[in-house]
């Protein structure tokens, strides 16, 4: 209920294409990880029944932060990037983080984990479009402008590194970049930078074996067909089995221990397979149509002189855009393979909670904006 009286819902467009990319994982999840489940767990539905747990504490969590006005979020921005550089470091503490195939990115809380590289995507947007909005011509005409906020981003980047999170560090800075471009940073200093950070990425790779290795498999995987190409091998094949249709739900060869991480990472290779061109064409036009709306709603923002929404709806935008890009490709051998979640599909309840609050950041900013205008017009 506005001032006016005026009672304002939720964006309908949002909350349907979100809701629809949560249950399309939770069908994809279900049937991608049913044989992994009774292998390892003895229960079919071990995963299926673990992620309908994820979606009622993200739908919960995403009650409570839609009914949170956006002043808030700017107001205790900088409490979230210290909550979550906390957390960063914790996970690296010997002991207390969860060692996963080599990576130590997880907090063991009982029968759940915490991700915090999931949680510190939102906490740095917050931070970032908050510190536009107070520094936006420093931004625009100064290096130091630019650089202090890239110092705080720097350490959340070397944190993640040492986890090692290199898709998280993409992400982060990816988007950070994006914001200070769209904030109005000069061309050339952006330009200069993002030469700098191209640098920085080669050496990056080419300072670790294992992503040396990943990047070789992706421009030729079947010149090891049973090591670092295996992966995309078998991600390939799942597109080529699923054709125009698709085998059917239930029916993938590929989640029969051939796919490693089918309901994780490559759960879009599974759901190809099996609901072939139409479906793996109707899933990405529903992150993308989630996408140009989350788009559209800071385009109002910006036009109403409400910045700090404007940025926030920017970076969200740019996270999930960002996350899409890097899995689908490297499920389709566009991009070398990389362990980043598909928004609101991939298995994992760090990241599904964490997609779920930010899109209730941005329906609660569009519903705002609507509130506005209609109590203009009532008066």
């Amino acid at each position: 209920m506005n001032r006016a009286g005026l009672y304002v819902g939720a964006d309908p467009v949002l909350v349907g294409l979100g809701l629809a990319l949560v249950l399309v994982g939770l069908v994809a999840i279900t049937s991608a990880s049913i044989g992994y489940a009774e292998a390892q767990f003895g229960n079919p539905w071990h995963h299926a029944e673990r992620h309908g747990i994820y979606i009622v504490a993200a739908v919960v969590l995403a009650l409570v932060v839609y009914r949170v006005p956006p002043r808030f979020w700017y107001d205790s921005a900088w409490l979230w990037l210290l909550l979550s550089l906390a957390l960063l470091a914790l996970v690296l503490v010997p002991g207390v983080g969860k060692a996963v195939n080599g990576s130590q990115r997880w907090l063991p809380l009982g029968p759940l984990t915490l991700q915090p590289s999931e949680f510190v995507k939102g906490a740095s947007v917050l931070f970032l479009a908050g510190y536009l909005v107070r520094q936006q011509a420093a931004v625009r005409s100064t290096w130091q402008g630019f650089l202090r906020p890239m110092l705080v981003l720097g350490v959340i980047a070397l944190l993640l590194l040492f986890e090692p999170d290199f898709g998280a560090t993409v992400i982060v800075m990816g988007t950070a970049f994006g914001m200070l471009f769209l904030a109005g940073m000069k061309l050339l200093h952006f330009f200069i930078v993002i030469g700098l950070s191209l640098f920085g990425l080669a050496a990056l790779i080419l300072s670790a074996p294992y992503r040396l290795q990943r990047l070789t498999a992706y421009t030729d995987p079947w010149a090891d067909p049973y090591g670092t190409g295996f992966q995309l091998i078998q991600s390939l094949i799942a597109f080529g089995r699923g054709e125009w249709f698709g085998v059917g739900l239930g029916n993938s060869v590929q989640k029969l221990f051939y796919l490693p991480e089918a309901h994780t990472d490559f759960v879009f290779s599974i759901w190809a397979e099996e609901t072939g061109f139409i479906g793996a064409a109707l899933l990405m036009g529903l992150v993308l149509a989630l996408i140009l709306r989350i788009g559209f709603v800071g385009r109002a923002a910006a036009r109403a002189g409400e910045d700090f929404a404007a940025y926030l709806c920017f970076g969200v935008a740019l996270i999930f855009a960002g996350q899409a890009f890097i899995n689908l490709g490297a499920s389709s051998g566009l991009l070398p393979t990389k362990g980043l979640t598909l928004p609101f599909v991939s298995y994992g309840g760090t990241a599904l909670v964490t997609s779920c609050c930010l899109l209730a950041i941005v329906l609660r900013i569009e519903r705002d904006l609507r509130a506005g205008r209609a109590s203009g017009g009532a008066r």
